[in-house]
């Protein structure tokens, strides 16, 4: 039994490279790796600082005692200077160097800015490898004939393939505002121009922000959650469509063989997955929101009450999207269709849906529109009341019954070929297929296997 709280991103959903990413080690020799790389430049600069110091500070950037740091902490409360007087301790020939010229911000910004790109990077990565999945997978259904629905009531057909075009669609341009907020990183410098792109470049930055405040403005943290949240947006709205479609046994997520779908109920197959992403992607969209909170409220030269907030915020938002992401991989790449069951809602409603077509097809044969339009509409009425009544219904055979509609059951039947009304549906999909391959290129990220 644990005895303390552990947050589910860590123990059941994230990855573990994203937990690694924002774990103490990853941050705290960050730290130590900035402050390396500070005292590097300034001994270039001819500041008084020697190459054996910056050696031996490169020497000691792990491990860290997180015991003397902790004690430090409690007793100076800053956990800055904590950590500047532990790794005094490692390096106690470089000991008064440490920090020179700069202030907390250097590190902790710097180090955030550094986490975030590289955690921003590798969900850029698993969303394409999302995005593959659906790119094969609208492939393979561009041309099957399915029922479309507006306002989830029966409309025109689609394709499965079209529907999951659309689903690209979204990811594709959730995939682009990742990318352009990676464009937007700089590193926060210090003081001095030359030694800002020198330390910059040594962590992959090619620029710095060009007024130096404490903080780099908090605007960057809007755009990295914007970014999130827009990725959940669009994975909660397939999700929920594969749920809903799920109901109607036309499509499933997948489903393992010793997988129990209800503790009650063991016939069930639950869209659990589906699900998991909806609940995850609500509280990224909702955790979102902490973001331009912080940025508009943000004092003067400086304030404090970010910290909290973003130590919480940041880090859980990015946990939930790996969570995310790594459930609709899982998703798309086992995502089932049943086809004689999309096949049969095609048949059942594409009489009804073939109306229009049907009644110029009469009119050819020397039918009148106006007539013909109404014996339809009187036909129509009676089969949906039959349908709707758990009745056998046949619109075919109740239009063909008609002398005046001029048509026989059979040349009504050669009107309802299914392919004839899906319009340029497998064309739209493979151009979005197509897009979004080129966009994707060769970098992607498969998933982590998931465990629950």
């Amino acid at each position: 039994m644990k005895p303390t709280y552990e947050s589910p991103l860590a123990s059941r959903y994230a990855s573990k490279t994203m937990l690694h990413l924002f774990s103490p080690d990853m941050r705290y020799e960050t730290w130590r790796k900035l402050w390396v790389a500070l005292a590097r430049a300034e001994h270039t600069l001819g500041l008084p600082i020697t190459q054996a110091q910056v050696d031996e500070l490169a020497a000691h950037v792990s491990p860290i005692d997180y015991d003397v740091v902790a004690a430090r902490e409690k007793e100076v409360r800053h956990d800055v200077m904590a950590h500047i007087y532990a790794y005094g301790l490692d390096a106690p020939g470089a000991k008064g160097v440490i920090h020179l010229g700069a202030t907390s911000c250097y590190v902790t910004d710097n180090a955030d800015l550094i986490l975030y790109r590289e955690a921003l990077r590798y969900l850029e990565r698993e969303l394409k490898a999302a995005m593959r999945n659906l790119c094969e997978f609208a492939d393979r259904y561009a041309a099957m004939p399915a029922l479309a629905y507006t306002h989830y009531q029966p409309a025109q057909l689609t394709t499965i393939g079209k529907r999951a075009s659309l689903w690209l669609q979204d990811l594709m341009l959730d995939l682009e505002e990742v990318q352009d907020t990676l464009r937007a990183f700089r590193f926060l410098g210090c003081r001095i121009d030359e030694m800002n792109r020198q330390i910059a470049a040594e962590f992959g930055f090619s620029r710095c922000y060009p007024v130096c405040g404490q903080t780099y403005p908090r605007k960057l943290d809007s755009r990295i959650l914007n970014a999130l949240s827009s990725i959940c947006q669009s994975a909660c709205r397939m999700a929920t469509d594969i749920r809903l479609l799920q109901h109607d046994r036309q499509v499933e997520e997948p489903f393992e063989d010793k997988q129990i779908g209800s503790s009650a109920m063991p016939y069930k197959r639950n869209p659990m997955r589906c699900e998991r992403i909806c609940s995850l992607a609500r509280y990224v969209i909702a955790d979102a929101q902490n973001a331009p909170m912080t940025a508009m409220t943000q004092w003067l030269e400086r304030t404090l009450d970010d910290s909290a907030n973003r130590r919480i915020s940041l880090p859980e938002a990015f946990l939930a999207t790996d969570s995310v992401l790594r459930l609709v991989q899982n998703v798309t790449k086992g995502l089932h269709v049943n086809e004689k069951i999309v096949e049969k809602l095609v048949r059942d409603y594409l009489p009804f849906i073939a109306t229009e077509n049907l009644m110029m097809a009469a009119v050819k044969r020397g039918g009148d529109r106006q007539q013909l339009h109404e014996i339809i509409r009187e036909a129509s009425m009676q089969e949906t009341a039959k349908m709707k009544n758990g009745e056998s219904w046949d619109l075919v055979a109740q239009l063909a019954a008609r002398p005046e509609f001029g048509m026989t059951a059979e040349e009504i039947r050669a009107e309802l070929e299914p392919s004839r009304y899906i319009g340029r549906c497998p064309e739209q999909a493979a151009a979005m297929t197509s897009a979004c391959r080129a966009l994707i290129g060769a970098d992607a990220q498969q998933a982590e296997e998931l465990t629950l």
